[in-house]
């Protein structure tokens, strides 16, 4: 009897699933501390299309969940990537959609499409995605404790070293140091090789006519700098160490971007999380903010349901969906007239409001270049050569290999 009655049901379901006639399409979704909110508006996208059926995929590590889909060629139609070196290498090999003239891209900040572009393209012109929210990666601080020991927010280098000598003097930490997850290196090291680079360095890099070693040694001398501020044993903590300790105070700065103030905020900080650009130079005029594509929508070239897809990267797209998605996680929206009122930003707004944004620098990279132990074994010794010379060395063996993202559509 029990044989019978679960055959029964697999009958049951199978006849319901054959009922099922929704057009199904298939949503890879990488941020895993929205699954929630994306499978929530999945639900509400198939309750006002009801023909339309999304099945949305949360994987634990997605770049290797994606990677397998697509030594399968198994594209999912819609995903939400981080708009990082990996996003421009798969944008490069011609996976994504070529966005332009779409209405998706109506009322998207012009930076923040130029912020992807210079990641990778099928082709030159191509937009392969739609910017859906940004972070600001400079500088966060506590406020409470500039204002008690008088520091200005600091608008130059020199002011910014001057303001960390204050506080180490104090007996305050000035800098709390992550360095047991080495990523978190890459944070100061994006604004400051932003402003001291030229300005085509990287167009240059891949062409084979410049080295990290002539044009990232004062970008390396400057993040030394920073890292001489921290507590005595980086390499002991990593990110969750650092949030929290500077949530209960221990620190003046963290030298992480807006991405990391939720996680801040679960450490019930009794201060106000303010936020600046990080200076590079002695010239205000120069500061630029590192604002990257933190959420990225994009979908499959050649994917089998593309009006389906269209409706729902609309729906995604739509002001009060991006609205809601930054006021929870913090972010910035990648549509123009939209803001995030959120204190932790208001130090940054000005930059994200004229314009002076430039894209993480260190999304360049791919993993094949080891950009993070390579930085955390610097900042432990200090041999500059080795580190330069390190990443010179990785690049362009990955160079001989093949060519990826922006150096293929050059």
């Amino acid at each position: 009897m029990s044989t019978a009655a679960l055959l029964a049901l697999v009958a049951a379901m199978l006849a319901a699933c054959a009922r099922d006639s929704r057009m199904t399409i298939t949503f890879f979704q990488f941020k895993g501390e929205a699954q929630q909110y994306f499978q929530d508006l999945a639900a509400q996208f198939e309750r006002a299309n009801p023909t339309i059926r999304v099945i949305v995929d949360n994987p634990a590590d997605p770049e290797t969940a994606l990677r397998t889909r697509l030594v399968k060629n198994d594209v999912p139609d819609v995903l939400t990537l981080n708009a990082n070196g990996t996003f421009g290498e798969f944008a490069t090999a011609k996976i994504f959609k070529d966005f332009r003239n779409d209405p998706a891209l109506t009322g998207v900040n012009p930076a923040y499409l130029q912020v992807i572009g210079a990641l990778g393209a099928g082709s030159k012109g191509e937009i392969n995605g739609v910017p859906f929210a940004a972070n600001a990666s400079g500088l966060l601080y506590n406020e409470e404790l500039f204002a008690k020991y008088q520091v200005a927010v600091p608008r130059t280098f020199s002011e910014l070293i001057a303001a960390a000598k204050t506080f180490k003097a104090a007996g305050v930490t000035p800098f709390y140091g992550m360095l047991a997850d080495a990523w978190t290196a890459q944070s100061p090291l994006a604004p400051l090789s932003a402003q001291l680079q030229p300005p085509d360095f990287f167009q240059q890099r891949f062409k084979h006519r410049t080295t990290f070693a002539a044009g990232w040694k004062s970008t390396a001398e400057e993040l030394a700098q920073l890292y001489q501020y921290t507590q005595p044993d980086p390499l002991s903590k990593g990110y969750e160490d650092g949030t929290a300790a500077f949530a209960r105070g221990e620190s003046a700065m963290l030298l992480l971007g807006s991405y990391a103030v939720p996680q801040i905020r679960k450490g019930k900080p009794t201060f106000t999380i303010g936020s600046m650009a990080l200076p590079a130079t002695d010239d205000p005029a120069r500061t630029t903010l590192v604002s990257g594509v933190d959420v990225v929508i994009t979908a499959a070239r050649n994917g089998p349901h593309p009006q389906e897809v269209g409706k729902f990267i609309d729906f995604l797209m739509g002001e009060k969906v991006m609205q809601d998605y930054c006021a929870a996680q913090v972010a910035i929206p990648a549509r123009t007239g939209l803001t995030n009122n959120d204190p932790a930003l208001t130090g940054v707004q000005d930059y994200i409001r004229d314009g002076r944004i430039v894209g993480f620098t260190d999304h360049q990279f791919i993993p094949a270049v080891p950009l993070a132990p390579l930085l955390q074994s610097y900042l432990l010794t200090g041999d500059e050569r080795t580190f330069l010379d390190g990443l010179d060395s990785s690049w362009d063996k990955v160079a001989q290999r093949r060519t990826w993202a922006l150096g293929a559509v050059q």
